[in-house]
């Protein structure tokens, strides 16, 4: 495995320059995840690990924290942080050049505009970066889903990037929903913060939509995803753009039957259309990029979102990297739950 070297934000050049050639060649290529929040989000910490644990990247890592602290907290040897700010373009593709493959994980209701995330993906072009997956991490449809609306832009940028010529490789990374959020308040992976949901596995209640209990819903383990992310970047071929990630399709009755017996509240879609949510309770969403301001003010409206989303099948993705990695076996939903579950009061 590569020995990790650490730098501070400049000299840009002196950083690239000390790394050794044998991790710039196609077989070790430097692997960078680009994080623009204060702290790397639960996500890319897990796919950060599954990529050390193959023993062939060197990665750098950039971020908006300072590195000294992120290093003496660093526990893997051929990890890299540097500090940036996301605004120099030029210093960017200055740091971007022999990179093979870019993963972002930047926060997109973090980035307004989506100005980090644009700059980012014109320092890969201009660096000449192989591939790129943009912060997506979710699902294959936002309809429904308006905090996802930065997600949609980036989407929309890279087809208009791609519009005449490919330019730049690219593939959409879609879990769907991660399985572990089942398992609140219960940690069933390292780094994954599990946050309640509609449906409350340790309080045995759900709310859903009148008649939604055959909407199929994805359901992928954290685990599974990011070692998925770690084979992708060896995979030799070429990246499908929707890059669906299929541990699991169940429906709303299947996982519902599952923790059962449940108090389950159904909701008409008309009210929650009209902005009238009738449930005896809410989701506390507090995820780790979201103030507790924020996570209250958004309760409601991201229920409803979640409700009217799930019946019109936007958390059903596709398996494209199931079919591109045909002996990878993924966790089932009822595997995965029962073996969490059985254990807990």
């Amino acid at each position: 495995m590569d020995l990790g070297l650490f730098f501070q934000k400049p000299p840009w050049s002196k950083s690239l320059l000390q790394v050794p050639p044998a991790v710039r060649s196609s077989v070790y290529p430097i692997h960078h995840l680009l994080q623009a929040n204060h702290q790397p989000t639960d996500v890319a910490q897990e796919v950060t690990e599954a990529l050390v644990a193959t023993g062939k990247h060197k990665l750098l890592l950039l971020t908006r924290t300072d590195t000294a602290e992120l290093s003496s907290n660093n526990a893997f040897p051929n990890i890299t942080w540097i500090t940036t700010d996301y605004d120099g373009l030029d210093g960017l593709s200055e740091t971007l050049q022999g990179v093979d493959t870019v993963l972002s994980f930047i926060v997109t209701h973090s980035d307004p505009g989506n100005t980090a995330q644009k700059n980012l993906i014109n320092a890969s072009v201009r660096a000449g970066v192989k591939r790129f997956a943009p912060s997506e991490w979710a699902t294959s449809s936002f309809e429904h889903l308006p905090w996802y609306a930065g997600k949609a832009e980036i989407r929309e940028y890279l087809a208009e990037l791609n519009k005449d010529k490919k330019v730049l490789e690219y593939t959409f990374f879609q879990p769907g929903q991660f399985t572990d959020y089942l398992c609140y308040p219960y940690k069933s992976s390292k780094h994954i913060h599990p946050f309640q949901t509609q449906m409350d596995f340790h309080a045995r209640r759900a709310i859903i939509l009148e008649d939604s209990e055959d909407a199929r819903i994805t359901w992928t383990t954290a685990k599974d995803l990011a070692n998925v992310v770690a084979k992708a970047v060896e995979h030799e071929g070429v990246w499908p753009v929707v890059g669906g990630i299929r541990g699991d399709e169940v429906t709303i009755g299947e996982i519902i039957a599952l923790g059962g017996p449940f108090i389950v509240e159904k909701l008409k879609a008309e009210d929650i259309k009209a902005g009238i949510v009738k449930s005896s309770w809410l989701p506390v969403v507090d995820h780790p990029s979201l103030s507790p301001a924020a996570v209250e003010a958004m309760a409601k409206g991201f229920l409803s979102g979640m409700l009217l989303g799930i019946s019109a099948g936007v958390l059903k993705v596709s398996n494209e990297w199931n079919r591109l990695l045909p002996d990878y076996e993924f966790t089932r939903a009822e595997e995965f739950l029962t073996e969490v579950w059985e254990s807990k009061p």
